[in-house]
Protein backbone atom coordinates (compact mmCIF):
# COMPACT_ATOMS: atom_id res chain seq x y z
CA UNK A 1 0.00 0.00 0.00
CA UNK A 2 2.90 2.36 0.84
CA UNK A 3 4.43 1.61 -2.56
CA UNK A 4 1.17 2.49 -4.30
CA UNK A 5 0.90 5.76 -2.34
CA UNK A 6 4.46 6.70 -3.23
CA UNK A 7 3.81 5.86 -6.88
CA UNK A 8 0.62 7.97 -6.86
CA UNK A 9 2.39 10.97 -5.26
CA UNK A 10 5.30 10.66 -7.71
CA UNK A 11 2.93 10.39 -10.70
CA UNK A 12 0.92 13.42 -9.56
CA UNK A 13 4.13 15.41 -9.07
CA UNK A 14 5.40 14.55 -12.54
CA UNK A 15 2.03 15.45 -14.07
CA UNK A 16 2.12 18.80 -12.30
CA UNK A 17 5.65 19.40 -13.47
CA UNK A 18 4.92 18.72 -17.14
CA UNK A 19 1.49 20.33 -17.25
CA UNK A 20 2.45 23.37 -15.19
CA UNK A 21 1.80 26.94 -16.10
CA UNK A 22 2.53 28.01 -19.60
CA UNK A 23 2.66 31.53 -20.90
CA UNK A 24 0.41 32.13 -23.85
CA UNK A 25 2.29 34.21 -26.40
CA UNK A 26 0.10 36.71 -28.17
CA UNK A 27 1.56 37.89 -31.46
CA UNK A 28 1.66 41.67 -31.71
CA UNK A 29 0.57 43.06 -35.06
CA UNK A 30 3.17 45.08 -36.92
CA UNK A 31 2.31 48.77 -36.94
CA UNK A 32 2.44 51.14 -39.90
CA UNK A 33 5.49 52.82 -38.33
CA UNK A 34 7.35 49.51 -38.03
CA UNK A 35 6.57 48.58 -41.63
CA UNK A 36 7.62 52.03 -42.81
CA UNK A 37 10.93 52.30 -40.94
CA UNK A 38 12.02 48.77 -40.13
CA UNK A 39 14.10 48.56 -36.95
CA UNK A 40 16.28 51.67 -37.45
CA UNK A 41 15.66 52.98 -40.95
CA UNK A 42 14.25 51.80 -44.23
CA UNK A 43 14.87 52.98 -47.80
CA UNK A 44 12.08 53.07 -50.38
CA UNK A 45 12.20 53.75 -54.13
CA UNK A 46 9.33 55.30 -56.07
CA UNK A 47 8.43 52.82 -58.83
CA UNK A 48 5.12 54.03 -60.31
CA UNK A 49 2.28 56.50 -60.11
CA UNK A 50 -1.29 56.71 -61.30
CA UNK A 51 -3.65 59.63 -61.84
CA UNK A 52 -7.29 59.15 -60.89
CA UNK A 53 -9.38 61.92 -62.46
CA UNK A 54 -13.14 61.97 -61.83
CA UNK A 55 -12.91 58.29 -60.90
CA UNK A 56 -11.15 57.33 -64.14
CA UNK A 57 -7.75 55.70 -63.62
CA UNK A 58 -4.91 56.57 -65.99
CA UNK A 59 -3.29 53.19 -65.68
CA UNK A 60 -0.07 52.57 -63.79
CA UNK A 61 2.82 54.64 -65.15
CA UNK A 62 6.34 53.35 -64.39
CA UNK A 63 8.37 56.17 -62.86
CA UNK A 64 11.39 55.56 -65.11
CA UNK A 65 9.15 56.38 -68.11
CA UNK A 66 8.10 59.76 -66.76
CA UNK A 67 10.99 61.46 -64.95
CA UNK A 68 14.71 62.00 -65.45
CA UNK A 69 16.57 58.67 -64.95
CA UNK A 70 18.83 60.32 -62.36
CA UNK A 71 15.74 60.87 -60.17
CA UNK A 72 14.06 57.53 -60.90
CA UNK A 73 16.49 55.60 -58.68
CA UNK A 74 16.50 58.01 -55.72
CA UNK A 75 15.83 56.71 -52.22
CA UNK A 76 13.24 57.84 -49.69
CA UNK A 77 14.62 56.92 -46.25
CA UNK A 78 12.36 56.82 -43.19
CA UNK A 79 14.07 56.64 -39.78
CA UNK A 80 12.55 55.07 -36.67
CA UNK A 81 12.67 56.87 -33.34
CA UNK A 82 11.18 59.97 -31.84
CA UNK A 83 12.81 62.34 -34.34
CA UNK A 84 11.09 60.63 -37.29
CA UNK A 85 13.80 61.82 -39.63
CA UNK A 86 13.26 61.61 -43.37
CA UNK A 87 15.90 61.80 -46.10
CA UNK A 88 15.64 61.97 -49.86
CA UNK A 89 18.93 60.63 -51.25
CA UNK A 90 20.53 60.04 -54.61
CA UNK A 91 20.34 56.57 -56.02
CA UNK A 92 23.21 55.13 -58.05
CA UNK A 93 22.78 57.79 -60.76
CA UNK A 94 23.34 61.42 -59.77
CA UNK A 95 21.91 64.30 -61.79
CA UNK A 96 25.08 66.32 -61.14
CA UNK A 97 28.46 65.34 -59.75
CA UNK A 98 28.18 68.15 -57.20
CA UNK A 99 25.05 66.68 -55.57
CA UNK A 100 25.52 65.49 -52.02
CA UNK A 101 23.28 63.38 -49.83
CA UNK A 102 20.84 64.01 -48.46
CA UNK A 103 19.19 66.02 -51.21
CA UNK A 104 16.37 66.78 -48.76
CA UNK A 105 16.32 66.26 -45.01
CA UNK A 106 13.04 66.66 -43.16
CA UNK A 107 10.74 64.68 -40.91
CA UNK A 108 7.72 62.47 -41.46
CA UNK A 109 4.55 62.02 -39.42
CA UNK A 110 1.91 59.35 -39.29
CA UNK A 111 -1.68 59.69 -38.15
CA UNK A 112 -2.89 56.15 -37.48
CA UNK A 113 -6.57 57.04 -37.06
CA UNK A 114 -6.95 57.92 -40.75
CA UNK A 115 -3.78 56.25 -42.13
CA UNK A 116 -2.24 59.56 -43.20
CA UNK A 117 1.49 59.73 -43.84
CA UNK A 118 2.95 63.22 -44.19
CA UNK A 119 6.24 63.54 -46.07
CA UNK A 120 7.83 64.99 -49.22
CA UNK A 121 7.72 63.40 -52.68
CA UNK A 122 9.99 65.90 -54.46
CA UNK A 123 9.29 64.60 -57.96
CA UNK A 124 5.69 65.72 -57.34
CA UNK A 125 6.04 68.78 -55.09
CA UNK A 126 8.69 70.16 -52.72
CA UNK A 127 6.32 70.33 -49.76
CA UNK A 128 5.22 68.02 -46.99
CA UNK A 129 1.80 66.74 -48.03
CA UNK A 130 -0.75 64.36 -46.45
CA UNK A 131 -0.78 61.04 -48.30
CA UNK A 132 -3.36 58.40 -47.43
CA UNK A 133 -1.83 54.95 -47.05
CA UNK A 134 -3.67 52.64 -49.44
CA UNK A 135 -1.48 49.62 -48.67
CA UNK A 136 1.71 49.01 -46.73
CA UNK A 137 3.63 45.76 -46.46
CA UNK A 138 7.25 44.98 -45.65
CA UNK A 139 8.24 45.49 -49.31
CA UNK A 140 5.56 47.67 -50.94
CA UNK A 141 3.86 50.93 -50.04
CA UNK A 142 1.09 52.69 -51.95
CA UNK A 143 -0.01 56.17 -50.91
CA UNK A 144 -2.57 58.49 -52.46
CA UNK A 145 -2.81 62.27 -52.45
CA UNK A 146 -6.33 63.64 -52.76
CA UNK A 147 -6.14 67.02 -54.47
CA UNK A 148 -9.12 68.52 -52.63
CA UNK A 149 -7.56 67.71 -49.22
CA UNK A 150 -4.58 69.91 -49.99
CA UNK A 151 -5.66 72.58 -52.43
CA UNK A 152 -8.65 74.91 -52.34
CA UNK A 153 -9.86 74.01 -55.82
CA UNK A 154 -12.65 71.43 -55.59
CA UNK A 155 -11.17 69.16 -58.24
CA UNK A 156 -11.93 65.43 -58.09
CA UNK A 157 -8.45 64.12 -58.82
CA UNK A 158 -5.93 62.10 -56.87
CA UNK A 159 -2.40 60.85 -57.40
CA UNK A 160 -1.40 57.34 -56.33
CA UNK A 161 2.30 56.58 -55.75
CA UNK A 162 3.81 53.10 -55.27
CA UNK A 163 7.16 52.49 -53.60
CA UNK A 164 9.24 49.33 -53.19
CA UNK A 165 11.80 48.55 -50.52
CA UNK A 166 14.41 45.85 -50.29
CA UNK A 167 15.58 46.76 -46.78
CA UNK A 168 14.06 45.23 -43.66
Amino acid sequence: MKAFSRFLVLAMGLMGLFSGCSEKLEPKPTTYSQLLTGIDKKAWRLVSFQVIDLGQKSGVIPIQNSIDPCRADDQYVFYAGEGRKFEYNNGATKCANSETDPLIEDSWSLINSNATLEFVIPVYELAVLPYTIKSLTENTMTVELYYDKVYTDPIDVSYRFTFNSNTK
